[in-house]
């Protein structure tokens, strides 16, 4: 299995004995499985086998499931009990040589209860079609939510690209700006270094910096792109893992932004938000 949306549409039909059945699915996003589904009469007691197959395969999504049959022109034809006929016209034959005057013509015959019977619809071959019809549709489904989910795997896997780059940058900005400060901090440190005792200002300046420190956030966004990607390639499921991952990526980045001395670091503060919305948007579409 790959990564997979939950936003898809497939259909199938098939031509049984009772008529033509087809199956519609269609699906958007949802936080858990929920499976709305309508069936013809016909079909009504497959309902909690047809329930358990669709959660055997799928996980998460809002998912309408819609079975119809349309029955054949002869599905309601009648059929002559040939056996029950023989038998009435052995009995017409013993009773006419006691009964001369008994007259009868193929109308009345006909109507009479037994000649003619409903044929009758074989229900297991028609559940079992229906069944069928259901695994190709899901099949067609889910191979529709792979093809999506790649698409949104490559936009995910490109905006974490893109944060990486941000905090690479930001790290290479980070000794500039401290030196900056550094140097600021001490400027006007040094207009108060007679009243200060001796190494306050060397203490309240290393304070500061300290205050400044946005390595181990940068070294987390880092450590997320990577999990980011690695999730990525799993095989299984990974709408959820990902949301909760996402909710570390905006941690790192409100925390740079709080931290932030410099418009540089400001704007890449909020660079990063930007992107972290833009995947967690995509992220709500992944099973």
């Amino acid at each position: 299995m790959t990564i997979r949306s939950m936003t898809a549409f497939a259909s199938a039909e098939i031509q049984t004995d009772a008529g033509r059945i087809s199956c519609e699915l269609r699906a958007v996003n949802h936080r858990f499985l929920d499976i709305a589904l309508r069936l013809p009469e016909e079909l009504r007691v497959l309902e909690p086998v047809i329930r358990e197959k669709i959660a055997a395969r799928l996980s998460r999504g809002k998912l309408d499931v819609v079975f119809r049959l349309v029955k054949s022109s002869d599905g309601d034809a009648l059929q002559l009990d040939e056996a029950f006929l023989a038998k009435l016209s052995e009995t017409a034959l013993t009773l006419s040589d006691k009964l001369p005057g008994l007259r009868t013509d193929l109308a009345s015959i006909l109507q009479m209860p037994g000649v003619l019977q409903a044929r009758d619809t074989d229900m297991e071959k028609l559940h079992a079609d229906a069944l069928a019809l259901l695994s190709t549709a899901l099949d067609d489904f889910i191979a529709a939510r792979e093809r999506e989910g790649a698409k949104l795997a490559d936009v995910i896997a490109e905006r974490g690209d893109a944060v990486a780059a941000i905090a690479a940058q930001v790290r290479s900005l980070v000794p500039v700006i401290r030196e900056a400060q550094r140097a600021k901090l001490s400027a006007r440190m040094a207009e108060f270094a007679d009243t200060l005792e001796p190494g306050r200002l060397e203490q309240e300046l290393v304070l500061w910096l300290q205050k400044l420190d946005v390595d181990e956030e940068l070294d987390r966004l880092d450590s997320h792109v990577a999990e980011l990607r690695r999730v990525l390639k799993q095989r299984e499921p990974v709408g959820r893992r990902l949301d909760f991952l996402l909710q570390e990526f905006n941690r790192e980045a409100n925390t740079l932004g709080s931290k932030s001395v410099d418009s540089r670091t400001s704007n890449a503060a909020i660079e990063l938000k930007v992107l972290i919305d833009q995947i967690r948007e995509q992220v709500q579409n992944l099973e």
